[in-house]
């Protein structure tokens, strides 16, 4: 067998594990990220934003004023732009522009487990890890490839967060080739073309050359292509496309003080609360990507919750009302649909230090753009915001409504690797009528 070294010591399962990928810690499914797509055809695509820790809805989107104190808390409702909805006084911009917002107060059918496969993978972490049920975006990777074939299909803005289970599922049984692009926390620096330079770019590709004989001596069906597959892996590498679209220098300081710009700091031991992410997933969507998540703070408030929201949800209003508007003024609302969520609520009853513990029976899922039916409320909760009394939502189907706004049929279904058919949500799964 060849030793398959280069004159530089490098082997070849390093040059293609640092040259195809070349983007540090970037990963790429590059049959996905390759496939050729027609890059002037507008394209609907999804931002979701995770909220590590599940959010209180008891004093943000579902606020129980007439309850007793130990469950209406410390916030005041304010009017919004909507008559008849409120949101917590610590929302001010999110109600000013209400008009463009639903929110779904009766969500049901999570599980009291602290991770992001409920959100993503439309099942329980066991469950998911067990069947290699894949996140939803690659799915939309296999079913729809790339829109633009220098700019991946699925980005994945969460970072490496302490608690594992709120880290990124990956693709399951679909494998690694429907993986996300994972562009984590500082690691998005790692993109910048002046990372890989062009002068090294040109050395790899002339490396090529010198795989002739090896490649006749690896009988495999999988190295047949490779030739086409490395050209257009050089083509990724060269392009300036991503690069661009995560280079917020680029955007006008005015509309960057907008969103604010929050820290890539971890908050607990889940996500940043960073606007600049919220900015760049808006770029990501405008450069061609179909799905860009988002892990967005960390809400886990067993203690002291008003004070932690106090302090937070300022930056939460002012990033994500400047997303949506944003959204609206650059024409895209109707393309680009934005879906906020966590795992669950939070208990009615604050408990003895000033926290809200785990609270599944119910949850909200705030929805903007994608052509919905905004300015309104789906569904609602009893007097202490414990249980869904009006139009319970199954939780599934915030991800069937995702499908469906990107053109997929959540009644899908798809083989895997090894063949094997499996739908990508539960049969009962169906969009929200509501919204669309």
């Amino acid at each position: 067998m060849p030793t398959n070294r280069f004159c530089d010591g490098r082997s070849r399962r390093s040059f293609l594990r640092v040259g195809a990928l070349g983007f540090g810690t970037v990963t790429l499914g590059l049959p996905n990220l390759l496939r050729a797509a027609d890059p002037s055809r507008r394209h609907k695509s999804v931002i979701v934003v995770y909220l590590s820790g599940g959010l209180s809805h008891h004093d943000t989107f579902d606020l129980k004023p007439q309850a007793p104190a130990e469950i209406r808390g410390e916030f005041q409702p304010i009017e919004t732009t909507v008559p008849g909805i409120y949101l917590g006084e610590h929302l001010p911009r999110l109600a000013a522009c209400a008009d463009k917002l639903a929110i779904v107060r009766s969500l049901v059918g999570q599980r009291d487990e602290h991770s992001s496969f409920q959100s993503m993978t439309g099942t329980l972490m066991a469950v998911a890890e067990r069947e290699g049920r894949p996140h939803f975006g690659s799915v939309v990777s296999r079913i729809q490839g790339s829109v633009d074939p220098v700019v991946p299909p699925f980005i994945d803005l969460f970072p490496t967060m302490q608690h594992r289970p709120y880290n990124s599922p990956g693709p399951g049984r679909l494998g690694a080739a429907y993986r996300a692009a994972r562009l984590s926390g500082d690691d998005v620096e790692l993109i910048r073309p002046t990372h890989v330079p062009a002068d090294a770019v040109a050395r790899r590709h002339a490396l090529l050359g010198q795989f002739d004989a090896w490649r006749r001596s690896v009988e495999s069906a999988a190295v047949d292509g490779m030739d086409s597959t490395m050209t257009r892996a050089f083509q990724v590498l060269c392009s300036t496309k991503v690069a661009d679209a995560l280079d917020l220098d680029r955007e006008d300081p005015r509309l960057r003080d907008r969103y604010g710009h929050g820290s890539p700091t971890h908050l607990g031991d889940g996500a940043p609360l960073w606007n600049d992410q919220l900015l760049i997933a808006r770029r990501l969507v405008e450069a061609g990507a179909r799905v860009v998540t988002v892990a967005y703070g960390f809400w886990d408030t067993h203690g002291h919750n008003f004070a932690h929201l106090r302090r937070h949800l300022p930056t939460f209003d002012q990033g994500l009302s400047a997303l949506v508007e944003d959204l609206h003024h650059r024409g895209l609302d109707r393309d680009v649909a934005v879906v906020v969520w966590g795992e669950f609520g939070r208990t009615p009853k604050i408990n003895k230090d000033a926290g809200r513990d785990h609270w599944a029976p119910v949850n909200f899922a705030l929805f903007a753009g994608g052509g919905f039916r905004t300015g309104q409320t789906i569904g609602s909760t009893d007097r202490s915001g414990a249980y869904a009394v009006a139009n319970p939502i199954p939780y599934v189907d915030v991800l069937a409504t995702i499908y469906y706004h990107l053109g997929i049929d959540p009644a899908t279904i798809l083989e895997d690797r090894t063949g094997r058919p499996a739908f990508i949500l539960p049969p009962t799964a169906r969009p929200i009528p509501q919204l669309i």
